[in-house]
């Protein structure tokens, strides 16, 4: 198997979450933005088959839970972007050896460490086949991207933002590629709007063990902010 490294773009929590605005106080925001990379980085740190985890950053409230979960630390003063921050990881983790690295956001709390081993198992399956491989994983709404799993990791450069997953597509298929579009429930649950928090908390209700931090502070929120 290639070794993997995980990476895990943060922006400063009270940067974060902006489209929440008009129902969540920015207080909760930044609240919630930690609870949810406290999350991933839990769900993260029990995937078998990640041989490491680097978190980009400039945010100090994520650095060092990052650092107490094991994770590498790369500096982010700039925050010029997600596709910005996940290119830093990416250096980052070839400097390290990787072979293959998983791009992930931070705002998928209920991430299933399930889910991403048999992502990584399935990838590992096609891999004398496909030596150079890219899986994107879309969002719930089918058009933007919220993990890439990218072999070898200078494949091709990430490129999120709207529209993402038909993107990232042809970026691969362009540098000579196999892609494959993945759904996972769980990665599916990213939350940038008010409607994306609402998915959350109703897809939670049947997801007991998942995103605790993020569960309590939802519990404290109005339903109406979600």
């Amino acid at each position: 198997m290639p070794s993997t490294i995980a990476v895990l773009p943060v922006k400063s929590f009270g940067r974060a979450k902006q489209r929440l605005a008009g129902g969540v106080g920015a207080p909760e925001r930044a609240t919630l933005a930690a609870a949810m990379v406290g999350d991933v980085l839990a769900a993260l740190g029990a995937v078998r088959g990640l041989d490491g985890l680097i978190v980009v950053t400039g945010e100090p409230r994520a650095a060092g839970p990052a650092r107490a979960a094991g994770a590498s630390v790369v500096d982010d003063p700039a925050e010029a972007g997600h596709s910005e921050a996940a290119l830093l990881g990416v250096a980052a983790a070839l400097e390290r050896g990787a072979q293959r690295v998983l791009l992930v956001p931070g705002d998928c709390p209920a991430l299933a460490p399930a889910e991403v081993e048999a992502l990584l198992a399935g990838d590992d399956a096609r891999a004398a086949a496909a030596p150079r491989r890219v899986v994107v994983v879309s969002d719930r709404h089918g058009s933007g991207t919220n993990a890439l799993l990218i072999t070898p990791p200078e494949t091709m450069a990430p490129s999120f933002g709207p529209g993402s997953l038909a993107r990232h597509a042809l970026l691969a298929r362009a540098a000579g590629a196999e892609v494959r579009v993945a759904a996972q429930r769980s990665l599916e649950l990213d939350v940038d709007t008010p409607g994306d928090l609402a998915a959350l908390r109703a897809a939670l209700a049947d997801l007991p063990a998942a995103a605790p931090r993020t569960r309590a502070l939802l519990a404290q929120l109005a339903p109406a902010a979600a």
